[in-house]
């Protein structure tokens, strides 16, 4: 059964991510019954995630401002601003921000891998412990974790 979620910007969960960035759940598996999860990540210069592949989402992503390099398969792509990028599950990936700032709205279906950015990140709403980061051993638990397989180092 299918039912209406409704939420402001105001109730949205907001984790502490990679490098200071900001990731905000925007829809997870709770609110769309499993089907998909939506993130938006505010986000600077050289954030990057691992060298990466899922297991069983699919993802897609469009950068709303700034500019990011993109690596599929080991090809390397440029995205602007308002570019969308679809990655099938098992499609090894990742991206790194080359501009000061920017805004990228990510979508996964099915959902769960939220609970990997939660796993890693820290809730902002929480106390932030003295010298927080997120190091890439606690990346790659996560990451096998919830179905996702670290392949190589960021890019």
């Amino acid at each position: 059964m299918s039912m209406l979620y409704l939420a402001q910007a105001k109730d949205h969960q907001q984790l502490e991510w990679i490098d200071g960035g900001t990731l905000t759940m925007v829809l997870d598996g709770a609110a769309t019954a499993g089907q998909l999860m939506m993130d938006r990540f505010d986000v600077s210069e050289g954030e990057a995630p691992p060298y990466h592949r899922h297991v069983r989402e699919d993802e897609v992503f469009m950068l709303i401002s700034g500019t990011a390099l993109v690596w599929h398969n080991d090809r390397e792509y440029e995205l602007s601003e308002g570019g969308v990028v679809f990655l099938p599950k098992e499609e090894a990936h990742s991206y790194r921000i080359a501009s000061k700032k920017a805004d990228l709205l990510m979508i996964n279906t099915p959902a769960d891998i939220e609970g990997m950015f939660r796993y890693a990140g820290r809730d902002r709403t929480t106390a932030r412990p003295d010298g927080f980061q997120i190091l890439p051993e606690r990346m790659a638990e996560a990451a096998e974790k919830f179905g996702n397989v670290v392949v190589g180092p960021p890019r």
